[in-house]
C-alpha cells in the first residue's frame, strides 16, 4: 500500500469484514479465480473469498448452489457495437441468454459458473470492458450522461472526463479498500440525468464569471445514498473546472478511505461521515488536502427528467437523431441485444447507450434512416413508443436471483405495469413506479412517484409477499425522498390498490397537475387516508 491505513491502529473498533480485507486485498481474488478456483470448482472457494468475489464484480446468486451474478462496468452507459456483441456472446455462452440493464447503467448476468469466469474476463478485456470493482468496497461504475457528446442539453461533453476518473480508480490499490461501496456520478446535462443526489460524490453543471469571463464547470455534491437510511447529497461550496474534477474526486475518496466509519457495516457509507462532520467541516478537510477552490457559481441544473428518453429526438449534430428505447423492467435477451448492436452499426454511429432508468438509446441516426430503424422487428418489444406505465416501471433483481431480496420483483413489476396500462388508460401523466425487494434499494424506490418495497405478511395460508407503498419522490431542484404510507399491501392486491390511488390522483388533480405537484399540494396524509379506505374495503 502506498498510503497509511490509519484505521488499522484501532482494530478493536473494526467490524469483522475489515479483518477479511486486511488479510487479503479484494483485488487479489481476481488472480485466485483465474489461477485456482476456476480449475478446482465452486467447492474450493473459501467463504471469505466468496465475500471478496465482489471486487471481481461477482456475487453468489440465490440459492447459493454454485451460480453467480456479474455486473459489467460501462462508463456513462456508452458502449460500441463491438462491445455489445461481445456482451451478447457472453450471455449466450454462459448466462442462459439473459441480460439486465441496471439502475447504474451496467449490464448484469446471471447463471454464471466459476469455471466460466476466466474466459468471461478475457472476452471483456479484449473489447475494453471489465467487471472488476463493479461491486465491493471500492469506487464502482461511474454513472453519467448517456447522451454525452450528442446532447443539446449538456454544457460539456463529459465522456473523456468520466473515462479519466474511471481509469485512475480502476484496479488502484490505494483505493481498493474503502469502508463501504462508493458511487460517483458525472454529468453536464441540465436535467440531472445521472441522479446526482443519490451518489456518494456527484458533479453537476455550473458556470461562474471569473476574471470577467464565463467559465463552464461543475458543482460537487457529497454524501448521497439510499438503502435503509437514505440521504440526499449535500452541495459543497466549490466551483470546479473540468480539469480539476479528478483532483476533487481523489480528495473526497481519500477522506472517505481514511476517516469513513469502519465499526459497523450498515453505518459505513460516506453519507454517515458527512452527517457526523457536517458538510462545511468536510469541505475544510478536503481543501486542506487539495487546496482552496472558488466558491460556487451558478447552478445550471433546471429540472429532472429521470433519465427517460422515449421516442425520436434531434441530437446537437444537425441531421442526426437518437432513439430512446424502453426495455421492459430492464430485462432483455442476448439475441435482442445483438440485434440492437447491429442496428447501431448499420444505421447509426455504432454506439449503444444504457440509462439509469434501465433503458437503451440508439444514436447518430440520419434523419432519412429513422423510419427504417423504427420498422426493425427488435423495436417492436424494445420499443421507442412504450405504453405509459410500462415505460416508467423500474425493478431490482428481486429474490429470483438476489440473496438479499425478500420478494420477487421483476415479473411482478411487469404484471403490474401491464394491468395499469389496461385499466388506467385516461391519464396524460407518466407515473414513475419502482419496485425493490429489500431495503438496499437497488431499484431506487425512494425517488419514485410511487415506490414499493417488498415485505412479508402473515395470512391464514401462511406468509405471503407484500409491499409497503411510498409516494412523492423526486430528484433535481427541490429533491425529496418519498413518504412511506401505513398499510402493507399483499402482492396480489398491488395492481388494484395502485389503480385506485391513481384514480384518486386523476379525480382530485388540477388541470395538467403532475403527480408530484399534486402530492405536494394534498400531502401524504391525503394519500394515507385514501390507502386506508382502499384496504378497508373488499378487494376484488
Amino acid at each position: 500500500m502506498a498510503y497509511d491505513p490509519i484505521w488499522m491502529k484501532e482494530t478493536a473498533k473494526l467490524n469483522k469484514f475489515e479483518f477479511v480485507k486486511m488479510e487479503k486485498d479484494g483485488l487479489d481474488v481476481i488472480r485466485d479465480i483465474i489461477e485456482t478456483y476456476a480449475h478446482q470448482g465452486y467447492e474450493s472457494i473459501p467463504e471469505d473469498d466468496k465475500g471478496r468475489f465482489k471486487w471481481a464484480g461477482v456475487y453468489e446468486q440465490k440459492p447459493k448452489d454454485g451460480h453467480f451474478m456479474m455486473r459489467i462496468r460501462i462508463n456513462s452507459g456508452i458502449m460500441s457495437a463491438v462491445q455489445a456483441r461481445a456482451l451478447a456472446e457472453i450471455a449466450d455462452l454462459y448466462g442462459r441468454g439473459l441480460m439486465d440493464v441496471t439502475t447504474r447503467q451496467a449490464i448484469q448476468y446471471h447463471w454464471l459458473r466459476v469455471e466460466n469466469l476466466p474466459d468471461i474476463f478475457n472476452r471483456l478485456q479484449q473489447v475494453g470492458l471489465y467487471s472488476y470493482e463493479a461491486c465491493g468496497d471500492c469506487p464502482r461504475t461511474i454513472v453519467g450522461n448517456p447522451l454525452a457528446g450528442i446532447d443539446p442539453d449538456e454544457l460539456i461533453d463529459t465522456t473523456e472526463l468520466v473515462n479519466e476518473v474511471n481509469d485512475f480508480f480502476l484496479l488502484n490499490r490505494d483505493f481498493s479498500n474503502l469502508p463501504r461501496k462508493y458511487k460517483m456520478s458525472i454529468s453536464a446535462n441540465i436535467y440531472n440525468n445521472a441522479h446526482a443526489e443519490i451518489n456518494d460524490l456527484a458533479f453537476t453543471p455550473a458556470v461562474k464569471i471569473i476574471d470577467g469571463e464565463e467559465v463552464l464547470g461543475f458543482h460537487a455534491h457529497v454524501g448521497g445514498g439510499l438503502s435503509a437510511k437514505p440521504h440526499l447529497a449535500q452541495k459543497l461550496n466549490m466551483f470546479i473546472r473540468p480539469e480539476e474534477v479528478l483532483k476533487v474526486a481523489i480528495g473526497v475518496t481519500t477522506l472517505f478511505r481514511d476517516h469513513g466509519f469502519r465499526e459497523k457495516r450498515h453505518h459505513a457509507r460516506l453519507k454517515f461521515l458527512i452527517a457526523a462532520w457536517g458538510v462545511d467541516a468536510f469541505q475544510t478537510r478536503l481543501e486542506e488536502l487539495i487546496g482552496k477552490f472558488p466558491a460556487r457559481g451558478e447552478d445550471k441544473t433546471v429540472g429532472w427528467q429521470a433519465a427517460y428518453f422515449d421516442g425520436v429526438h434531434p441530437q446537437k449534430q444537425d441531421g442526426l437523431f437518437y432513439i430512446g428505447l424502453n426495455v421492459p423492467i430492464g430485462r432483455l435477451n442476448a439475441q435482442e441485444f445483438r440485434q440492437l448492436a447491429d442496428a447501431a452499426e448499420t444505421y447509426g454511429d455504432g454506439l449503444l447507450r444504457t440509462t439509469m432508468s434501465q433503458n437503451i438509446i440508439l444514436t447518430g441516426i440520419p434523419e432519412h434512416l429513422v423510419d427504417e430503424v423504427l420498422a426493425l422487428p427488435v423495436l417492436q418489444r424494445i420499443t421507442p413508443h412504450p405504453k405509459p406505465f410500462m415505460s416508467r416501471t423500474v425493478s431490482c433483481t428481486g429474490n429470483e436471483f438476489c440473496n438479499l431480496a425478500i420478494v420477487e420483483t421483476k415479473e411482478r413489476a411487469r404484471r403490474v405495469a401491464d394491468y395499469l396500462d389496461e385499466h388506467v388508460t385516461d391519464l396524460d401523466e407518466r407515473i414513475r413506479i419502482h419496485f425493490i425487494g429489500c431495503p438496499n434499494a437497488c431499484g431506487q424506490k425512494h425517488v419514485a412517484d410511487i415506490g414499493l418495497q417488498g415485505a412479508l405478511v402473515k395470512t391464514e395460508q401462511g406468509m405471503v409477499d407484500a409491499f409497503d407503498i411510498a409516494v412523492g419522490g423526486i430528484l433535481g431542484p427541490n429533491a425529496r425522498f418519498n413518504t412511506t404510507l401505513k398499510g402493507r399491501v399483499k402482492g396480489d392486491d398491488v395492481p388494484y390498490v395502485l389503480e385506485q390511488l391513481l384514480r384518486f390522483y386523476k379525480q382530485e388533480r388540477k388541470s395538467k397537475e403532475t403527480f408530484h405537484s399534486f402530492f405536494l399540494r394534498v400531502g401524504a396524509d391525503a394519500f394515507q387516508q385514501r390507502l386506508t379506505e382502499i384496504l378497508a374495503a373488499p378487494i376484488c
